[in-house]
């Protein structure tokens, strides 16, 4: 199976379950729900495909501090092949405010450096080595393109609540082979998924939470994929990373690209119904036994 390197998204974060999000008037609330544990979209889709046996390595920035070292600690135990750089300004840390329905408020209560020092040399040869690179829209990540282009990688990046208008996200547009992205910020997200396929891209994905997923391949044909409606919800925390394993997983298997999506659902809906990033038990056997339940062998 082909090597991917993941470059971004490490953060420390606390997890607080309300029965809805706040209001907009002042409120007390006397109790939630609350864990810490390791957070971002790199780091969920690290421990992801390590759990479906992908060969992976996970590169991202954190503090020398309490929370950069439990990151650290917290990834090594899981199997993942973390690469990591100091970043002066210390461990992002977010806060995510999550309601029994899935929807979130994340709060950003430190932020990482756009521009951190890094070991250059040492990310080149990761990059070389690669196959495939995911690259996450983590500010940093963006001095990392040029390097992924001059040794031809693949790039696969996930735009996450892309609004189809935001600035920030055209380098990782520009650059990007396979793109994903959600619904919640799109009014038109069908001409959004048109307009970048026009522009050369050879996949565009794009999850609607509980309405399914849309995908645009390179041929111009449209899918749909419903989600499984089994699983019992329980934590939306790290489903899109789940997805987005499930398909690439399904993609390095030379599976179809229906068969990718039903693996990327199948994957996502298993992560609901626990509150950690990937879902405890998630193995290839099981990924495998799930999908022939649903659609079939």
């Amino acid at each position: 199976m082909l090597n991917v390197l993941i470059l971004g998204g490490t953060t420390y974060d606390s997890i607080i379950t309300l029965p809805q999000l706040p209001r907009p008037e002042s409120q007390t609330i006397h109790y939630a729900p609350f864990h810490e544990t390791i957070g971002s979209t790199g780091a969920g889709k690290a421990l992801n495909l390590c759990k479906l046996n992908v060969p992976c390595v996970l590169h991202s920035i954190i503090g020398d501090d309490l929370y950069g070292h439990q990151i650290v600690e917290g990834l090594q135990e899981a199997g993942v092949n973390f690469q990591y750089d100091i970043d002066p300004k210390g461990t992002e840390r977010h806060v995510n405010l999550m309601d029994q329905d899935g929807s979130r408020i994340s709060i950003f209560v430190t932020q990482s450096s756009s521009n951190p020092p890094l070991d250059m040399i040492k990310l080149e040869e990761l990059i070389r080595q690669c196959d495939i690179v995911v690259l996450n829209i983590i500010a940093y990540t963006k001095q990392l393109i040029s390097l992924c282009q001059k040794h031809n990688k693949p790039i696969w990046t996930d735009l996450h609540d892309y609004d189809g208008t935001n600035s920030y996200h055209e380098d990782y547009i520009n650059a990007a082979d396979y793109i994903f992205m959600s619904s919640d910020s799109l009014d038109d997200y069908s001409s959004v998924m048109s307009d970048l396929h026009h522009k050369g891209k050879k996949l565009v994905v794009c999850t609607h939470g509980k309405k399914g997923a849309t995908c645009l391949s390179e041929d111009g044909v449209w899918r749909e994929s419903n989600i499984v409606k089994d699983y019992i919800f329980k934590d939306a925390n790290g489903a899109g990373d789940s997805f987005f394993s499930g398909f690439l997983y399904g993609y390095l298997s030379n599976k179809s690209i229906e068969e990718c999506l039903g693996l990327a659902t199948i994957c996502a809906g298993l992560s609901i119904t626990s509150e950690e990033l990937a879902y405890p038990e998630l193995s290839e056997e099981l990924l495998q036994q799930e999908y022939v339940k649903y659609y079939g062998g």
